[in-house]
Protein backbone atom coordinates (compact mmCIF):
# COMPACT_ATOMS: atom_id res chain seq x y z
CA UNK A 1 0.00 0.00 0.00
CA UNK A 2 2.58 2.31 0.85
CA UNK A 3 4.54 1.90 -2.71
CA UNK A 4 1.20 2.26 -4.60
CA UNK A 5 0.77 5.60 -2.84
CA UNK A 6 4.12 6.72 -3.16
CA UNK A 7 4.03 5.92 -6.86
CA UNK A 8 0.54 7.86 -7.01
CA UNK A 9 2.58 11.02 -5.50
CA UNK A 10 5.25 10.69 -8.04
CA UNK A 11 2.82 10.76 -10.86
CA UNK A 12 1.34 14.16 -9.91
CA UNK A 13 4.27 15.86 -9.13
CA UNK A 14 5.83 14.75 -12.55
CA UNK A 15 2.12 15.87 -14.26
CA UNK A 16 2.82 19.14 -12.91
CA UNK A 17 5.98 20.00 -14.83
CA UNK A 18 4.35 19.24 -17.74
CA UNK A 19 2.48 22.00 -19.71
CA UNK A 20 -1.38 22.18 -19.82
CA UNK A 21 -2.92 19.72 -22.25
CA UNK A 22 -6.26 22.18 -22.19
CA UNK A 23 -7.16 24.10 -25.35
CA UNK A 24 -9.16 26.93 -25.01
CA UNK A 25 -12.91 26.12 -26.03
CA UNK A 26 -14.12 28.05 -28.54
CA UNK A 27 -17.45 29.53 -27.92
CA UNK A 28 -18.57 26.23 -25.50
CA UNK A 29 -18.45 26.40 -21.64
CA UNK A 30 -15.91 25.13 -19.12
CA UNK A 31 -17.80 22.19 -18.56
CA UNK A 32 -17.93 21.32 -22.32
CA UNK A 33 -14.07 21.52 -22.10
CA UNK A 34 -13.85 19.31 -19.42
CA UNK A 35 -15.90 16.27 -20.81
CA UNK A 36 -13.79 16.53 -24.45
CA UNK A 37 -10.34 16.37 -22.45
CA UNK A 38 -11.45 13.35 -20.00
CA UNK A 39 -13.01 11.67 -23.99
CA UNK A 40 -9.70 12.43 -25.71
CA UNK A 41 -7.47 11.63 -22.94
CA UNK A 42 -8.98 8.55 -20.77
CA UNK A 43 -5.97 6.00 -21.53
CA UNK A 44 -5.72 4.73 -18.13
CA UNK A 45 -6.73 5.75 -14.51
CA UNK A 46 -3.56 6.85 -13.64
CA UNK A 47 -3.69 9.26 -16.71
CA UNK A 48 -7.32 10.23 -16.23
CA UNK A 49 -6.47 11.64 -12.56
CA UNK A 50 -3.04 12.85 -14.03
CA UNK A 51 -5.07 15.25 -16.74
CA UNK A 52 -8.01 16.11 -14.57
CA UNK A 53 -5.69 17.33 -11.71
CA UNK A 54 -4.16 19.37 -14.48
CA UNK A 55 -6.85 21.01 -16.10
CA UNK A 56 -7.76 22.47 -12.29
CA UNK A 57 -4.71 23.51 -11.99
CA UNK A 58 -4.49 25.60 -15.55
CA UNK A 59 -8.35 26.93 -14.53
CA UNK A 60 -6.81 30.44 -13.50
CA UNK A 61 -5.63 30.39 -17.81
CA UNK A 62 -8.40 30.00 -18.86
CA UNK A 63 -10.81 33.02 -20.28
CA UNK A 64 -13.18 33.75 -17.33
CA UNK A 65 -16.67 34.13 -18.60
CA UNK A 66 -19.79 33.88 -15.79
CA UNK A 67 -22.02 31.23 -15.87
CA UNK A 68 -25.30 30.82 -14.84
CA UNK A 69 -26.05 28.57 -12.44
CA UNK A 70 -30.03 28.69 -12.71
CA UNK A 71 -31.79 26.01 -14.96
CA UNK A 72 -34.15 28.21 -16.63
CA UNK A 73 -31.45 30.71 -17.93
CA UNK A 74 -29.57 27.91 -19.88
CA UNK A 75 -31.56 28.98 -22.92
CA UNK A 76 -29.21 32.26 -22.85
CA UNK A 77 -25.87 30.10 -23.32
CA UNK A 78 -24.60 29.22 -27.10
CA UNK A 79 -24.09 26.43 -28.85
CA UNK A 80 -21.67 25.99 -31.99
CA UNK A 81 -23.97 24.42 -35.23
CA UNK A 82 -21.97 23.26 -38.13
CA UNK A 83 -21.09 25.44 -40.48
CA UNK A 84 -19.80 28.27 -37.62
CA UNK A 85 -23.47 30.55 -37.32
CA UNK A 86 -24.94 31.54 -34.08
CA UNK A 87 -28.55 30.45 -33.51
CA UNK A 88 -30.29 30.99 -30.11
CA UNK A 89 -31.46 27.92 -28.63
CA UNK A 90 -35.52 27.45 -28.98
CA UNK A 91 -37.33 29.15 -26.46
CA UNK A 92 -39.11 27.32 -23.84
CA UNK A 93 -42.30 27.41 -23.53
CA UNK A 94 -44.69 27.75 -19.98
CA UNK A 95 -47.53 25.45 -20.46
CA UNK A 96 -50.30 25.06 -17.73
CA UNK A 97 -49.86 27.58 -15.12
CA UNK A 98 -52.87 29.58 -13.11
CA UNK A 99 -51.55 33.36 -12.48
CA UNK A 100 -53.55 36.33 -11.59
CA UNK A 101 -54.45 38.41 -14.46
CA UNK A 102 -55.97 41.99 -14.81
CA UNK A 103 -56.66 43.80 -18.07
CA UNK A 104 -56.68 47.45 -17.03
CA UNK A 105 -56.30 48.78 -20.84
CA UNK A 106 -57.46 47.79 -24.03
CA UNK A 107 -56.46 49.91 -27.26
CA UNK A 108 -55.28 52.25 -25.11
CA UNK A 109 -58.87 52.68 -23.22
CA UNK A 110 -58.69 52.39 -19.21
CA UNK A 111 -60.16 49.18 -18.52
CA UNK A 112 -61.43 48.79 -14.80
CA UNK A 113 -58.86 46.69 -12.89
CA UNK A 114 -60.72 43.16 -11.95
CA UNK A 115 -58.19 40.32 -10.89
CA UNK A 116 -59.04 36.71 -12.34
CA UNK A 117 -57.10 33.05 -12.12
CA UNK A 118 -56.70 32.62 -15.37
CA UNK A 119 -54.68 29.21 -16.51
CA UNK A 120 -51.84 30.37 -18.59
CA UNK A 121 -49.61 29.54 -21.73
CA UNK A 122 -46.79 30.95 -22.97
CA UNK A 123 -46.42 29.94 -26.86
CA UNK A 124 -43.89 31.00 -29.71
CA UNK A 125 -45.27 34.27 -30.01
CA UNK A 126 -48.48 34.50 -27.87
CA UNK A 127 -49.74 34.33 -23.97
CA UNK A 128 -52.83 32.39 -24.16
CA UNK A 129 -55.36 32.92 -21.55
CA UNK A 130 -57.99 30.55 -20.26
CA UNK A 131 -60.64 31.10 -17.68
CA UNK A 132 -60.15 26.68 -17.08
CA UNK A 133 -57.63 24.06 -17.33
CA UNK A 134 -59.89 21.84 -19.35
CA UNK A 135 -59.51 24.86 -22.22
CA UNK A 136 -56.64 24.10 -22.84
CA UNK A 137 -57.27 21.10 -24.88
CA UNK A 138 -60.40 22.07 -26.47
CA UNK A 139 -60.37 23.43 -30.33
CA UNK A 140 -63.93 24.90 -30.10
CA UNK A 141 -63.90 28.20 -31.79
CA UNK A 142 -64.11 30.88 -29.43
CA UNK A 143 -62.42 28.34 -25.94
CA UNK A 144 -59.55 30.85 -25.31
CA UNK A 145 -60.41 34.04 -23.12
CA UNK A 146 -57.90 36.22 -24.45
CA UNK A 147 -54.98 36.03 -26.12
CA UNK A 148 -51.82 38.62 -25.72
CA UNK A 149 -49.61 39.22 -28.72
CA UNK A 150 -45.79 39.74 -27.51
CA UNK A 151 -44.40 40.93 -31.12
CA UNK A 152 -43.45 43.84 -30.24
CA UNK A 153 -44.57 44.46 -26.65
CA UNK A 154 -43.37 45.59 -23.86
CA UNK A 155 -43.01 44.46 -20.11
CA UNK A 156 -41.83 46.07 -16.77
CA UNK A 157 -42.31 45.20 -13.21
CA UNK A 158 -44.90 47.97 -11.67
CA UNK A 159 -45.63 48.46 -7.86
CA UNK A 160 -47.95 51.70 -9.05
CA UNK A 161 -50.48 49.57 -10.58
CA UNK A 162 -51.71 47.17 -7.23
CA UNK A 163 -51.12 47.21 -3.83
CA UNK A 164 -50.20 43.09 -4.68
CA UNK A 165 -46.41 42.23 -4.87
CA UNK A 166 -44.83 40.24 -7.48
CA UNK A 167 -46.94 42.43 -10.32
CA UNK A 168 -45.46 43.17 -13.40
CA UNK A 169 -47.11 44.77 -16.92
CA UNK A 170 -47.67 43.56 -20.45
CA UNK A 171 -48.20 46.00 -22.39
CA UNK A 172 -49.02 45.56 -25.94
CA UNK A 173 -48.08 46.79 -29.17
CA UNK A 174 -51.74 48.00 -29.37
CA UNK A 175 -51.93 49.93 -26.08
CA UNK A 176 -53.70 47.18 -24.46
CA UNK A 177 -52.28 46.62 -20.90
CA UNK A 178 -52.03 43.39 -18.65
CA UNK A 179 -50.87 42.87 -14.90
CA UNK A 180 -50.33 39.42 -13.73
CA UNK A 181 -49.41 38.27 -10.29
CA UNK A 182 -48.51 35.04 -8.04
CA UNK A 183 -47.79 35.26 -4.64
CA UNK A 184 -44.66 33.05 -5.47
CA UNK A 185 -41.66 34.61 -6.33
CA UNK A 186 -39.73 32.26 -8.00
CA UNK A 187 -42.87 31.30 -10.10
CA UNK A 188 -43.52 35.37 -11.26
CA UNK A 189 -39.65 35.68 -12.15
CA UNK A 190 -39.87 32.46 -14.09
CA UNK A 191 -43.03 33.86 -16.09
CA UNK A 192 -41.27 37.57 -16.27
CA UNK A 193 -37.95 35.85 -17.79
CA UNK A 194 -39.76 33.86 -19.98
CA UNK A 195 -42.32 36.23 -21.23
CA UNK A 196 -39.35 38.84 -22.07
CA UNK A 197 -37.28 36.40 -24.09
CA UNK A 198 -40.17 36.11 -26.46
CA UNK A 199 -40.83 39.28 -26.84
CA UNK A 200 -37.58 39.28 -27.95
CA UNK A 201 -37.49 36.95 -30.30
CA UNK A 202 -40.57 37.14 -31.57
CA UNK A 203 -40.30 40.86 -32.09
CA UNK A 204 -36.28 40.31 -33.67
CA UNK A 205 -37.98 37.83 -35.97
CA UNK A 206 -40.66 40.27 -37.36
CA UNK A 207 -37.71 43.02 -37.76
CA UNK A 208 -38.31 44.83 -34.88
CA UNK A 209 -41.72 46.06 -34.72
CA UNK A 210 -41.71 49.22 -33.27
CA UNK A 211 -44.77 49.99 -30.19
CA UNK A 212 -47.33 52.23 -31.59
CA UNK A 213 -49.60 54.52 -30.02
CA UNK A 214 -53.52 53.66 -29.96
CA UNK A 215 -55.61 54.90 -33.14
CA UNK A 216 -52.21 56.99 -34.04
CA UNK A 217 -49.67 56.37 -37.14
CA UNK A 218 -46.97 57.41 -34.65
CA UNK A 219 -44.56 55.30 -33.71
CA UNK A 220 -42.85 54.75 -30.38
CA UNK A 221 -38.79 53.91 -29.88
CA UNK A 222 -37.99 50.88 -28.85
CA UNK A 223 -37.81 49.79 -25.63
CA UNK A 224 -34.67 48.39 -25.58
CA UNK A 225 -33.07 51.63 -26.44
CA UNK A 226 -33.94 52.71 -22.64
CA UNK A 227 -31.57 52.84 -19.53
CA UNK A 228 -32.76 49.33 -17.45
CA UNK A 229 -34.33 47.67 -19.73
CA UNK A 230 -34.40 44.18 -18.46
CA UNK A 231 -34.11 44.47 -14.68
CA UNK A 232 -34.80 41.54 -13.20
CA UNK A 233 -37.25 42.23 -10.22
CA UNK A 234 -39.11 45.16 -9.38
CA UNK A 235 -36.42 46.17 -6.36
CA UNK A 236 -34.27 47.06 -9.18
CA UNK A 237 -36.71 49.39 -10.56
CA UNK A 238 -37.26 51.39 -7.33
CA UNK A 239 -33.54 51.98 -6.80
CA UNK A 240 -33.39 53.71 -9.88
CA UNK A 241 -36.29 56.56 -10.22
CA UNK A 242 -35.27 57.49 -13.77
CA UNK A 243 -35.86 54.69 -15.40
CA UNK A 244 -39.34 54.35 -13.99
CA UNK A 245 -39.59 57.86 -15.51
CA UNK A 246 -38.51 56.46 -18.56
CA UNK A 247 -40.28 53.96 -19.06
CA UNK A 248 -43.47 55.32 -17.75
CA UNK A 249 -44.22 56.81 -21.14
CA UNK A 250 -45.39 53.11 -22.34
CA UNK A 251 -48.22 53.00 -20.10
CA UNK A 252 -51.68 54.26 -22.01
CA UNK A 253 -52.14 56.45 -18.99
CA UNK A 254 -48.90 57.96 -19.70
CA UNK A 255 -49.19 58.59 -23.10
CA UNK A 256 -48.97 62.12 -24.18
CA UNK A 257 -52.50 63.82 -25.69
CA UNK A 258 -52.46 64.15 -29.36
CA UNK A 259 -52.84 67.44 -30.67
CA UNK A 260 -56.81 67.21 -31.15
CA UNK A 261 -57.05 66.46 -27.89
CA UNK A 262 -55.29 69.74 -26.82
CA UNK A 263 -57.38 72.02 -29.24
CA UNK A 264 -60.57 70.14 -27.72
CA UNK A 265 -59.26 71.37 -24.18
CA UNK A 266 -58.64 74.75 -25.06
CA UNK A 267 -62.00 74.58 -27.05
CA UNK A 268 -63.83 73.86 -24.48
CA UNK A 269 -62.04 76.58 -22.25
CA UNK A 270 -62.77 79.01 -24.80
CA UNK A 271 -66.09 78.23 -24.55
CA UNK A 272 -67.11 78.39 -21.10
CA UNK A 273 -65.38 81.18 -20.91
CA UNK A 274 -67.55 83.15 -23.37
CA UNK A 275 -70.00 81.65 -21.64
CA UNK A 276 -69.34 83.19 -18.33
CA UNK A 277 -68.32 87.13 -20.15
CA UNK A 278 -71.80 86.71 -21.81
CA UNK A 279 -74.21 85.68 -19.07
CA UNK A 280 -76.74 88.31 -18.24
CA UNK A 281 -76.54 89.85 -15.21
CA UNK A 282 -78.91 89.33 -12.07
CA UNK A 283 -80.50 92.52 -12.87
CA UNK A 284 -81.39 91.57 -16.66
CA UNK A 285 -82.98 88.10 -15.04
CA UNK A 286 -85.03 89.89 -12.37
CA UNK A 287 -86.48 91.84 -15.07
CA UNK A 288 -87.28 88.88 -17.40
CA UNK A 289 -89.13 87.11 -14.94
CA UNK A 290 -86.45 84.69 -14.89
CA UNK A 291 -85.51 85.15 -11.14
CA UNK A 292 -87.68 86.37 -8.35
CA UNK A 293 -86.98 87.93 -5.44
CA UNK A 294 -86.99 86.18 -2.51
CA UNK A 295 -89.51 87.41 0.73
CA UNK A 296 -87.25 85.86 3.11
CA UNK A 297 -83.80 87.52 3.09
CA UNK A 298 -84.73 90.42 1.65
CA UNK A 299 -83.81 94.00 2.73
CA UNK A 300 -87.18 95.30 4.39
CA UNK A 301 -86.73 99.05 2.41
CA UNK A 302 -86.20 96.50 -0.90
CA UNK A 303 -89.31 94.50 -0.40
CA UNK A 304 -91.93 97.38 0.60
CA UNK A 305 -90.20 99.12 -2.30
CA UNK A 306 -91.38 96.51 -4.73
CA UNK A 307 -94.98 95.69 -3.11
CA UNK A 308 -95.51 99.09 -2.97
CA UNK A 309 -95.90 99.52 0.95
CA UNK A 310 -94.78 100.29 4.22
CA UNK A 311 -95.36 97.40 5.70
CA UNK A 312 -94.65 93.86 4.18
CA UNK A 313 -97.77 91.68 2.87
CA UNK A 314 -96.42 88.68 4.50
CA UNK A 315 -96.76 90.38 7.84
CA UNK A 316 -99.78 91.68 7.75
CA UNK A 317 -101.52 88.08 6.72
CA UNK A 318 -99.65 86.25 9.70
CA UNK A 319 -100.79 89.25 12.03
CA UNK A 320 -104.53 88.88 11.20
CA UNK A 321 -104.03 85.07 11.38
CA UNK A 322 -102.87 85.07 14.71
CA UNK A 323 -105.39 87.69 15.93
CA UNK A 324 -108.20 85.58 14.27
CA UNK A 325 -107.26 82.33 16.17
CA UNK A 326 -104.17 82.60 18.21
CA UNK A 327 -105.09 84.94 20.81
CA UNK A 328 -106.06 82.47 23.51
CA UNK A 329 -103.78 79.93 22.60
CA UNK A 330 -101.36 78.76 25.13
CA UNK A 331 -97.81 79.99 24.73
CA UNK A 332 -98.35 81.84 21.95
CA UNK A 333 -95.04 82.82 20.43
CA UNK A 334 -93.35 80.69 23.01
CA UNK A 335 -94.25 77.25 21.74
CA UNK A 336 -92.15 76.47 17.95
CA UNK A 337 -94.15 74.78 15.31
CA UNK A 338 -92.74 72.10 13.35
CA UNK A 339 -89.92 72.83 10.92
CA UNK A 340 -90.65 71.10 8.09
CA UNK A 341 -93.96 72.78 8.26
CA UNK A 342 -92.85 75.76 8.62
CA UNK A 343 -89.98 75.56 5.59
CA UNK A 344 -92.98 74.56 3.89
CA UNK A 345 -94.35 77.61 3.96
CA UNK A 346 -91.33 79.65 3.42
CA UNK A 347 -91.08 78.23 0.15
CA UNK A 348 -94.27 78.59 -0.83
CA UNK A 349 -94.26 82.51 0.10
CA UNK A 350 -90.46 82.94 -1.64
CA UNK A 351 -92.17 81.59 -4.58
CA UNK A 352 -95.03 84.26 -4.56
CA UNK A 353 -97.49 81.80 -4.84
CA UNK A 354 -100.88 82.32 -3.64
CA UNK A 355 -100.98 81.97 0.51
CA UNK A 356 -104.36 81.30 2.29
CA UNK A 357 -103.07 80.51 5.96
CA UNK A 358 -106.93 79.43 6.67
CA UNK A 359 -106.15 76.27 4.90
CA UNK A 360 -106.31 73.28 7.04
CA UNK A 361 -102.62 72.48 6.22
CA UNK A 362 -101.63 75.74 8.57
CA UNK A 363 -104.04 74.71 10.86
CA UNK A 364 -101.45 74.94 13.37
CA UNK A 365 -101.08 78.69 14.38
CA UNK A 366 -97.38 77.92 15.83
CA UNK A 367 -96.74 77.17 12.34
CA UNK A 368 -97.26 80.54 11.71
CA UNK A 369 -95.77 82.31 14.59
CA UNK A 370 -92.64 80.23 13.48
CA UNK A 371 -92.87 81.40 10.34
CA UNK A 372 -93.20 85.32 11.10
CA UNK A 373 -90.01 85.29 13.28
CA UNK A 374 -88.06 83.47 11.32
CA UNK A 375 -89.10 86.41 8.68
CA UNK A 376 -87.64 89.15 10.71
CA UNK A 377 -84.13 86.54 11.97
CA UNK A 378 -83.43 86.67 8.31
CA UNK A 379 -83.47 89.97 7.53
CA UNK A 380 -80.51 91.21 6.07
CA UNK A 381 -80.59 94.21 8.76
CA UNK A 382 -82.83 94.21 11.73
CA UNK A 383 -85.99 95.78 12.52
CA UNK A 384 -84.24 97.94 14.97
CA UNK A 385 -81.23 99.11 12.22
CA UNK A 386 -77.32 98.76 13.54
CA UNK A 387 -77.03 102.82 13.66
CA UNK A 388 -80.02 102.63 16.55
CA UNK A 389 -78.60 99.54 18.31
CA UNK A 390 -76.32 101.44 20.75
CA UNK A 391 -78.86 104.53 21.09
CA UNK A 392 -81.56 102.33 22.43
CA UNK A 393 -79.30 100.76 24.91
CA UNK A 394 -78.44 104.25 26.21
CA UNK A 395 -81.86 105.10 26.19
CA UNK A 396 -82.99 102.31 28.03
CA UNK A 397 -80.72 102.85 30.79
CA UNK A 398 -82.16 105.94 32.02
CA UNK A 399 -83.16 106.14 35.37
CA UNK A 400 -86.42 108.88 34.96
CA UNK A 401 -89.34 106.89 33.29
CA UNK A 402 -90.52 109.89 31.37
CA UNK A 403 -87.67 111.13 30.01
CA UNK A 404 -87.06 107.42 29.11
CA UNK A 405 -90.55 106.90 26.89
CA UNK A 406 -89.34 110.53 25.61
CA UNK A 407 -86.19 109.11 24.10
CA UNK A 408 -87.25 105.54 22.91
CA UNK A 409 -89.91 107.93 20.90
CA UNK A 410 -87.74 110.09 19.41
CA UNK A 411 -85.49 107.57 18.10
CA UNK A 412 -88.28 105.24 16.65
CA UNK A 413 -89.20 108.67 15.08
CA UNK A 414 -86.24 108.94 13.43
CA UNK A 415 -85.80 104.98 12.16
CA UNK A 416 -86.98 104.71 8.33
CA UNK A 417 -90.85 104.65 7.70
CA UNK A 418 -90.96 101.19 6.62
CA UNK A 419 -88.94 100.11 10.13
CA UNK A 420 -91.50 102.37 11.78
CA UNK A 421 -95.23 100.78 10.41
CA UNK A 422 -93.95 97.30 10.71
CA UNK A 423 -92.71 98.05 14.44
CA UNK A 424 -96.24 99.80 15.06
CA UNK A 425 -98.27 97.10 13.75
CA UNK A 426 -96.13 94.49 15.70
CA UNK A 427 -96.08 96.25 18.69
CA UNK A 428 -99.57 96.74 19.19
CA UNK A 429 -100.58 93.41 17.74
CA UNK A 430 -98.25 92.57 20.67
CA UNK A 431 -100.47 94.58 23.25
CA UNK A 432 -103.47 92.81 22.06
CA UNK A 433 -101.75 89.75 22.87
CA UNK A 434 -101.09 90.80 26.09
CA UNK A 435 -105.09 91.34 26.84
CA UNK A 436 -105.49 87.50 26.67
CA UNK A 437 -102.75 86.91 29.02
CA UNK A 438 -104.69 84.76 31.67
CA UNK A 439 -105.45 82.53 28.98
CA UNK A 440 -102.00 82.71 26.38
CA UNK A 441 -100.31 82.76 30.01
CA UNK A 442 -97.77 85.14 27.84
CA UNK A 443 -96.55 87.99 30.15
CA UNK A 444 -94.60 91.19 29.19
CA UNK A 445 -91.17 89.75 29.78
CA UNK A 446 -91.89 86.25 28.54
CA UNK A 447 -92.70 88.34 24.87
CA UNK A 448 -89.61 90.86 25.44
CA UNK A 449 -87.44 87.36 26.01
CA UNK A 450 -88.87 86.04 22.25
CA UNK A 451 -88.67 89.07 20.26
CA UNK A 452 -85.71 90.70 22.04
CA UNK A 453 -83.13 88.83 19.88
CA UNK A 454 -85.45 88.83 16.74
CA UNK A 455 -85.95 92.39 16.51
CA UNK A 456 -82.54 93.67 17.18
CA UNK A 457 -78.67 92.62 17.77
CA UNK A 458 -75.37 94.50 16.80
CA UNK A 459 -74.03 94.53 13.24
CA UNK A 460 -70.93 93.00 15.49
CA UNK A 461 -70.79 91.05 18.45
CA UNK A 462 -67.66 92.53 20.78
CA UNK A 463 -68.14 89.51 22.88
CA UNK A 464 -70.85 90.92 25.42
CA UNK A 465 -73.22 88.43 23.76
CA UNK A 466 -74.95 88.36 27.44
CA UNK A 467 -75.14 91.79 27.91
CA UNK A 468 -76.30 92.48 24.82
CA UNK A 469 -79.19 90.40 25.53
CA UNK A 470 -80.08 91.81 28.42
CA UNK A 471 -80.49 94.84 26.84
CA UNK A 472 -82.79 93.55 24.04
CA UNK A 473 -84.98 92.07 25.98
CA UNK A 474 -85.20 95.22 27.91
CA UNK A 475 -86.20 97.51 24.82
CA UNK A 476 -88.84 95.24 23.55
CA UNK A 477 -90.66 94.99 27.28
CA UNK A 478 -90.20 98.68 27.55
CA UNK A 479 -91.67 99.77 24.28
CA UNK A 480 -94.46 96.95 24.64
CA UNK A 481 -95.31 98.26 27.92
CA UNK A 482 -95.32 102.15 26.97
CA UNK A 483 -96.32 101.15 23.05
CA UNK A 484 -99.89 103.13 23.59
CA UNK A 485 -97.98 106.39 24.57
CA UNK A 486 -94.69 105.79 22.41
CA UNK A 487 -97.08 104.82 19.47
CA UNK A 488 -100.14 107.35 19.98
CA UNK A 489 -102.06 104.18 19.81
CA UNK A 490 -104.93 105.78 21.44
CA UNK A 491 -105.40 108.16 18.74
CA UNK A 492 -107.73 107.05 15.79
Amino acid sequence: MINISEHRITNLRTTAKQPPLVQPPQRSTVAQGAVQIRIKNSQSSGDRLSQSKSMVLQESDLPQKPISRHRRNQSQHNVLVPGGSETLEPLVQLKGEHLNVAKISESGKKQRKNWTLMWSILTSDQLLLYKERQQETSQKPGSKTDVVQLCGAFIEWTTEKSSRKNVFQITTNTGSEYLLQTDSYSTASKWYDAIRKTIDSSTKADGGLPLRRSNSTEYLPRHSSLPGYGSASPNAKQRNPVHRRSINMFGSSKLKHSTSDSADKNGVKNRLKKFIIRRPSMKTLQEKGLIKDRIFGCHLLTLCEREGTTVPQFVRICLDAVDKRGLEVDGIYRVSGNLATIQKLRFIVDQEEDLDLDHSQWEDIHVVTGALKMFFRELPEPLFPFRFFQPFVEAIKIKEPTHKVQAMKKLIQELPKPNQDTMKLLFSHLHRVLAFSRKNLMSTQGIGIVFGPTLMWPELDAGNMAFNMVYQNQIVEFILIESRQIFNLDRK
